[in-house]
């Protein structure tokens, strides 16, 4: 089969496309043929090369994607040939009340073999079912950001109408789903962006009021629009460029939520300010089980919609790569099998 293939840890140039080993699947998988699948800032991370992860070369990226049943294992009873699949990348003891808590947790993709291939043996655990009605670049592309976004606000979070959410870069992966699940919610959603474009999208999206950061800091312009009160919800995604006016765009015992830092891990904080007000700093990584259940039927009903910036041929990974470096657009960029667009 052809699939995209990182080298090495590197730039774009690491990222290859051609011949792969085909898969072979388990008792407990299903092969998938892949027919759409999208980045995330996850796969960037993965072809830098992050501290701990000790990959094996070449390694498939790719954590989210969706396809066709083509073949299952004699032990799945979940699904059968011809089946609408999606991943979910998670994976953690189905046993545990929540596996994301798994001390051996770990994403498809990012430690272990991805989707972005035009096949890929993915265990029964893994998959959530999609509706034949459901576009492939739909399928393929909302599952790891709408989970992340579901459980950042609606679980961890704990978000509940009539409350005010800040939502950073609102057009981005985590950001353009966070911004449809705040309002979904019922709170009062304020958000950010850098172009007029961005600012529009995220008007037509749920957001009641829109800051471009590029020409205002963001956390005065907050304090403005709530006459110096703050929100009661920050979704936290950027890390060390926003971090300190992610603190103070927050009321007293608000919450920042975070899922990553895609522009640096290691901010300075400000411990006074978060004793004295009071602020919850919490963590939150991918879902579980139920939780994506819950999300998807959203997405696959049509609620939520995510923002598709770019469809490309997988022999084009590098460039996809680029885009999401580079912040051009907004939304995912979807990456199809070379095979798929012939």
């Amino acid at each position: 089969m052809q699939a995209v293939k990182v080298t090495e840890h590197g730039d774009t140039d690491v990222i290859e496309y051609g011949e792969y080993p085909d898969p072979e699947i388990d008792r407990d998988e299903v092969l998938v043929d892949v027919k759409a699948a999208a980045l995330n800032h996850l796969d960037i991370w993965t072809r830098r090369g992050m501290p701990g992860i000790d990959l094996e070369m070449p390694h498939i990226p790719g954590s989210d994607g969706a396809g066709v049943v083509a073949e299952v294992g004699e032990d799945v009873t979940r699904f059968e040939e011809g089946d609408h699949v999606a991943l979910s990348a998670g994976v953690g003891d189905l046993r545990m009340d929540d596996p994301t808590l798994d001390p051996r947790f770990h994403i498809i993709g990012e430690h272990v073999t991805g989707i972005h291939s035009e096949y890929a043996a993915i265990s029964e655990d893994n998959l959530i079912p999609v509706p034949d009605h459901v576009d492939w670049e739909v399928a393929g592309s909302s599952c790891l950001v709408f989970q992340t976004a579901w459980r950042m606000l609606i679980e961890r979070a704990d978000l509940e109408a009539g409350e005010s959410v800040l939502v950073l870069g609102a057009s981005g992966g985590v950001g353009h789903a966070a911004l449809q699940i705040a309002n979904y919610a019922g709170a009062e959603v304020y958000a950010t962006g850098s172009t007029e474009e961005k600012l529009q999208y995220a008007e037509e999206h749920g957001a009641d009021h829109v800051c471009n950061y590029e020409e205002e800091n963001f956390a005065d312009w907050v304090r403005s629009e709530t006459d110096g009160r703050g929100v009661d919800v920050v979704v936290e995604h950027v890390g060390a460029p926003t971090w300190q006016d992610s603190l103070k765009s927050l009321t007293k015992g608000g919450r920042l939520v975070t899922c990553g830092g895609t522009g640096g891990g290691n901010p300075e904080t400000d411990i006074p300010r978060i004793f004295w007000n009071q602020l919850e700093i919490i963590g939150s990584t991918m879902a579980t089980p139920g939780q994506v259940d819950d999300v998807m039927e959203l997405v696959w009903d049509g609620t939520f919609q995510p923002a598709i910036r770019e469809e490309l041929p997988m022999s084009e990974s590098a460039r996809a790569h680029e885009i999401i470096e580079n912040r051009e657009g907004f939304g995912k960029v979807v990456v199809r099998p070379d095979s798929e667009l012939e």
